[in-house]
């Protein structure tokens, strides 16, 4: 569907339209108690830009346009921008085996750099992060990405990975010499005029928003601490506003001089075994792949403690739409934003990946089981009428329901309606359920329940 016709850069855009966009992100942003947000949407041409509410929902400090927002995993674009532009000057080569840089990945001599920005090296997500803060890079490499860790075999499925994004970060700092923060500074974030700010920054070159969670007893939101380590960096700790993640939207659709176009397409390039089930339609090199109308939308989405952060940009329109909220709740803000975007301005974003039409439920017997990423144990059980129920390290179980092509959806506890929740996969040899993918991280099967 062909999008508006933009107004030359010289023009604003309309008064009256700006007015009800943020309008529209006033009421939603109190609808959904997030105490502030920031919309960005460039058509190609110019840039429409809104913000909303209070950075700190104790102190009252203003959300103003220039507000850093931890970005969570929208950090993985930057780390991946950078890990282009090195290849792109031929510093170092994205299907080389990444132990030639890095000895801690030494028992896994097939994982590449390409593996790990695309989520296919098979490895697990990483410990949580209060496990690792107290760990150095190569420590924490040294204990995930071993033989008896690996999922699959480089190259053949995927699984969502902060731990390939720590790796991809310590091959920068290798490359570079500097630290993965001075690297992605002078790389990306300068060369594109974004100031500077990550998490653990003593004194922040601009003002920082901080998260917030809704206390359910007192019905009251309130701020939440980021508790990313230091190690994970390169995963999930850049600060931007969605001014910067639209200038960041235009590098790797090709519509700036800091990415080359043949690198930014690169990044675009679905990688053919990635197949991220419920999180995006496919995946390239640090960027996830959403189709709608007939044109595939790249981006991300992140979420720190207590924000929800999202990027969204068509390179063959130019037209990039960013959004940032410092809530939990504003990833459903997100979604109800992204379908008034739709009403008012013709732009179909893609906020979240289309539900599949994959026909009726059905029983799965074969899939109860134990399955392991890492440290984390998924366990599927069967009820008394067969319904599979799955619990993760022995968390109430909640309800799957189960397709023909083996997809499953998990019923949200809440409110009864099914979630897109990711597939079983069967060994190729045997037939037999093998694997389990759940939001996008894969987990092998290790036993019987």
């Amino acid at each position: 569907m062909p999008y508006p016709s933009a107004a030359p850069a010289a023009e604003r855009p309309p008064s009256p339209l700006r007015d009800e966009i943020q309008s529209r992100l006033d009421a939603l942003a109190r609808a959904h108690r997030v105490p502030g947000a920031q919309l960005a949407v460039h058509t190609g041409t110019h840039t429409l830009s809104v913000h909303t509410g209070t950075a700190d929902a104790v102190t009252g400090a203003p959300f103003t346009a220039d507000t850093a927002v931890p970005l969570g995993s929208v950090t993985k674009i930057g780390t991946a921008a950078a890990v282009l532009l090195l290849a792109d000057d031929g510093d170092l080569d994205l299907d080389e085996p990444a132990a030639e840089l890095l000895p801690e990945l030494g028992s896994l001599p097939g994982v590449s750099a390409r593996h790990l920005l695309s989520h296919t090296a098979g490895l697990p997500t990483g410990p949580d992060s209060d496990s690792a803060a107290g760990t150095t890079a190569a420590r924490y490499l040294s204990a995930v990405c071993t033989a008896q860790n690996a999922l699959f075999p480089p190259g053949t499925g995927f699984s969502y990975s902060n731990a390939g994004y720590v790796a991809a970060g310590r091959l920068v700092s290798e490359v570079t010499g500097m630290t993965w923060q001075e690297a992605l500074r002078a790389l990306v974030l300068e060369p594109l005029g974004i100031v500077p700010a990550f998490l653990g920054d003593a004194a922040p070159a601009r003002p920082v928003a901080t998260g917030h969670a809704l206390n359910t007893a007192t019905g009251l939101v309130r701020p939440a601490h980021q508790n990313l380590a230091p190690v994970e960096a390169p995963a999930g700790a850049l600060l931007a506003g969605a001014e910067d993640l639209a200038a960041l939207g235009r590098a790797v659709i090709g519509r700036s001089t800091v990415l080359p176009a043949s690198a930014a397409t690169r990044m675009r390039r679905p990688e053919p075994a990635a197949d991220p089930g419920a999180l995006a339609d496919s995946w390239g090199l640090g960027l996830a792949l959403f189709e709608q109308d007939g044109r595939v939308w790249c981006g991300h989405d992140g979420n720190a403690q207590g924000t929800s952060c999202h990027l969204r940009a068509e390179p063959d329109s130019g037209v990039v739409v960013a959004f940032t909220g410092n809530a939990g709740g504003a990833t459903a803000l997100w979604r109800d934003l992204a379908a008034d975007l739709a009403r008012l301005t013709g732009i179909r974003v893609p906020a979240a990946p289309a539900p599949a039409r994959r026909g009726p439920a059905v029983r799965l017997p074969g899939c109860a089981g134990t399955y392991r990423n890492g440290s984390t144990e998924y366990a599927v059980k069967l009820d008394g009428d067969g319904t599979p129920t799955l619990s993760v390290d022995g968390d109430c179980p909640i309800p799957l329901v189960c397709y023909p092509d083996l997809s499953c959806d998990l019923v949200d506890p809440a409110t009864g309606r099914p979630e897109p929740g990711g597939r079983f996969h069967r060994d190729p040899a045997t037939g037999t359920i093998d694997r389990l993918q759940i939001s996008g991280r894969t987990a092998r099967r290790t036993g019987t329940v």
